[in-house]
């Protein structure tokens, strides 16, 4: 799934392009695309039909268009990228991609119509209509509303967060993928994160100092400033912007993914561990492994 750079290169595509436009048509090309709208594709074309796309929101690693309209009022289209999805803004009549689910025509106060089209290889993503409440002072879809603020968030209270994680008997890692405790952390972030705070991964949290604790979430917020500016991590063609362009900070990744190279702070080699059926790199040098608990 895109992390919090990735969605937020997204999120700043569709306030640039699609944002202030009425939504014309809805065209729903793959059921799975909408299969967490469990009202169904008809019941979602409806609720879009006729409405005018207001804001482009994120909260953390979750993306979602206000809508609005005199009849319905404002609530939000959530989207789930998924490990594949992408938002593509297209002109009419450009060539349809693979893997289209969705299509919404769009048309500005000029009469000018675009297209913003949702494309996703696997079929893991999809859009829901949801209704918005308020959640300590943030609008919120419903099924987003249990998410935590991220570290870029200005309203970000990182003492609370350490606290939290403090109170947990788990591994650091672990507590950084917790999006109810800070959102927007993904598998890469959180290795960059460990590799720049010089911690391990598996690092117990109740054994974490204050200190140690700030430092991993400062690392996280200061690593993924950095992605952002880059336009996020691009492995593959999966992860594009609305433009359909690649991100490039795979070129500074220190942790992430380099397996056996030398480790840029310490000469030593990255070595890859497996983590929760993913993989875990680190610098056995710079991030120590922690002693096993005793029973």
């Amino acid at each position: 799934m895109p992390e919090l750079p990735e969605v937020e290169v997204v999120r700043r595509g569709l306030v640039e392009h699609v944002l202030g436009r009425v939504v014309d048509s809805v065209e729903v090309h793959h059921p799975r695309a909408v299969r967490r709208h469990l009202a169904g594709p008809e019941d979602l074309a409806t609720q879009l039909l006729g409405a005018r796309l207001v804001s482009a929101d994120r909260r953390g690693k979750y993306l979602w268009l206000q809508v609005d309209d005199t009849t319905r009022g404002t609530r939000a289209v959530v989207v789930h990228l998924g490990m594949s999805g992408q938002l593509r803004v297209q002109r009419v009549g450009a060539p349809d991609e693979k893997h289209l689910r969705i299509r919404l025509r769009l048309r500005n106060d000029a009469g000018a119509v675009t297209e913003l089209r949702f494309v996703d290889q696997r079929t893991f993503g999809g859009w829901v209509v949801d209704a918005l409440e308020l959640v300590e002072g943030s609008l919120l879809p419903r099924t987003v509303s249990h998410i935590a603020r991220d570290p870029l968030d200005v309203a970000f209270d990182a003492d609370r967060v350490v606290a939290a994680m403090r109170r947990k008997r788990t591994e650091v890692k672990r507590a950084l993928l917790d999006q109810t405790l800070a959102s927007g952390i993904g598998n890469i972030y959180a290795d960059e994160a460990l590799w720049r705070a010089q911690l391990h991964g598996r690092r117990p949290t109740d054994k974490l100092t204050r200190t140690q604790a700030h430092r991993v979430l400062e690392s996280a917020a200061a690593v993924m400033t950095e992605a952002l500016a880059a336009g996020g991590t691009s492995f593959d063609a999966l992860y594009v912007n609305v433009n359909g362009d690649s991100g490039y900070f795979a070129r500074s990744l220190a942790a992430y993914g380099q397996a056996d190279r030398p480790c840029s702070r310490c000469g030593d080699r990255i070595i890859r561990e497996s983590f929760m059926n993913r993989s875990s790199f680190s610098c056995p040098r710079c991030q120590p492994a922690p002693r096993a608990r005793k029973a």
